[in-house]
């Protein structure tokens, strides 16, 4: 089909071709249905369409069976001659079997190429969600930013933020008279938090080289967009930190693409399989981005399609924004599900020729119920749709497929090793061991001053000159803080017991990384 992607045959017999437009394709969608119904597989033939049309694609494996859009589909398997009678059925003439060209990422860099982002990238609205922060320690969060951005700290990985959070504990009583109160109970709290991200991997997300989005949105020599797969299958034990860097990756795209207005086909299709991660218990404010996201990156020429098993998953101003719909079964067996099915028939523009909820009901597998948008971006009539067979191959491929198509990779090479450039931890570091070397150059200077002058220069005493006013202006507050750390702490400085201090509480922490 001409500008459109194919999805399958409608109408009686099947024979009534099934599309998405292309024009329209960046008004979002969504596939739905229970576990078994084909999802997968839709997922699976909307990525070789897009490709196909020039359209670069990212997806999440969340199973590990995506990864055979790498590889093509070939005869000898037994679904061959099924997936030929469909083909022959919808009137898919030119159907044949075709390997897309692939490029496979990972978060924990195993299965795919290294996905990094810095810490002030992802920002403290998604690390305080991320993490499941209080109001309270979401304020320290948002304080520690903004210390960061005003000194001159880069936040690039988290050993930056623990060193940065280390330091506004210490001068707290400072910070809380411009920003407000700041608890060392939040701090202690936040690192907690912090320790338990290190654990599920996130680790490996801060840092650097930080993924480029153009890599995202490259298309292959012949023409057919890249499809970028994320492996999901391990991620998926870490359900938040999946969903906050999909949502990331989303707000990247949004705050960084030029507008394109309703361009002739996307400039990339983003599918969030498992979408209802995203939204489980998630705050007002951050539903509220995601619509905001959802809405106005269409004009970025960026459609996002969303996977779940029912419409209900995703919150009604989200779902009203999604035009191409593919909903495959829903089970019906209680009478909660039976209200999730009338309420999803109802988001249908209806058919005379049967009922939508039954039809959603009694869909087999590799069947749907869709409805795509068609001119002007009017919905089009729901149609029972039998889902065109995949060219690629159906199910994973193997370890060492998966590395052959990772060397061969336009990104080979470009994330595999960390770049750790000077920011926060070892700007603070630098600090830290300066003021230990001014309290022991003072220790040595006392100790060598004679008994009678040592014990003079701990009295108190009148000098008999006046006390002069500071008169220096335009000291920035960044450079204020900047000095607070040696302000603070060198009235303890006079001795051994001082230099312990220093080392104690700061030494330890970074002479141990």
């Amino acid at each position: 089909m001409e500008n459109n992607v194919l999805i399958g045959g409608g109408g009686e017999g099947y024979v009534v071709k099934q599309g998405l437009s292309l024009r329209y394709a960046n008004r979002h969608g969504l596939i739905a249905g229970a576990t078994g119904t084909g999802k997968t597989v839709t997922l699976q033939i909307l990525a070789e369409g897009f490709s196909a049309a020039g359209v670069p694609v990212f997806l999440s494996d969340v199973k590990g069976d995506l990864s055979g859009l790498a590889a093509s589909g070939s005869e000898p398997f037994k679904l061959h001659q099924a997936f030929t009678d469909r083909a022959q059925t919808i009137g898919f003439d030119d159907y044949s079997y075709s390997a897309f060209p692939v490029v496979f990422w990972d978060l924990l860099g195993q299965q795919g190429h290294p996905v990094r982002t810095t810490v002030s990238e992802m920002g403290p609205l998604l690390l305080s969600r991320l993490m499941d922060l209080s109001d309270a320690q979401e304020g320290v969060m948002n304080i520690a930013f903004r210390v960061a951005d005003e000194d001159g700290l880069p936040l690039l990985d988290l050993k930056d933020l623990q060193a940065l959070l280390v330091w506004v504990g210490e001068n707290k009583d400072k910070l809380s008279l411009r920003y407000g109160n700041i608890s060392p109970q939040s701090v202690g709290a936040i690192q907690r938090q912090l320790l338990v991200l290190e654990n599920q991997g996130g680790t490996k997300l801060f840092g650097e080289p930080a993924l480029e989005l153009a890599d995202l949105m490259r298309t292959a020599p012949d023409g057919r967009g890249n499809i970028n797969i994320l492996a999901a299958d391990q991620l998926m034990g870490s359900p938040k930190l999946y969903a906050t860097f999909l949502l990331w990756l989303l707000s990247e795209l949004f705050e960084n693409l030029p507008e394109v207005g309703d361009p002739e086909k996307p400039k990339l299709v983003f599918f969030f399989d498992e979408a209802h991660l995203l939204f489980d218990d998630a705050p007002k404010a951050l539903v509220d981005k995601v619509e905001q996201v959802a809405r106005l990156i269409r004009s970025k020429g960026v459609g996002i399609y969303f996977i779940t098993q029912n419409p209900d998953d995703v919150p009604e101003d989200i779902l009203g924004q999604l035009g191409n719909r593919v909903q495959h079964a829903l089970r019906a067996f209680t009478a909660r599900d039976r209200k999730a099915l009338t309420r999803a028939a109802e988001t249908y523009r209806p058919n005379p020729r049967f009922d939508t909820a039954d039809a959603i009901r009694d869909v087999g597998t590799g069947e749907a119920v869709t409805s795509m948008l068609e001119a002007k971006g009017a919905p089009g009539v729901v149609e029972r749709t039998l889902i065109r067979p995949p060219s690629s191959k159906l199910g994973p491929i193997d370890t060492a497929e998966r590395k052959q198509h990772m060397q061969a990779s336009p990104v080979a090479g470009k994330y595999d090793e960390i770049k750790d450039r000077k920011s926060a931890y070892e700007i603070l570091a630098a600090r830290a061991d300066a003021a230990a070397g001014e309290a022991e150059v003072s220790e040595v200077e006392a100790e060598e001053m004679p008994p009678m002058q040592r014990e003079f220069n701990t009295a108190r005493r009148y000098s008999g000159s006046r006390v002069k006013r500071s008169t220096s202006r335009g000291r920035s507050m960044g450079q204020e803080l900047g000095d607070a750390l040696t302000g603070a702490v060198l009235k303890e400085l006079k001795g051994t017991t001082g230099r312990r201090i220093v080392r104690g509480i700061l030494g330890s922490f970074f002479k141990g990384r």
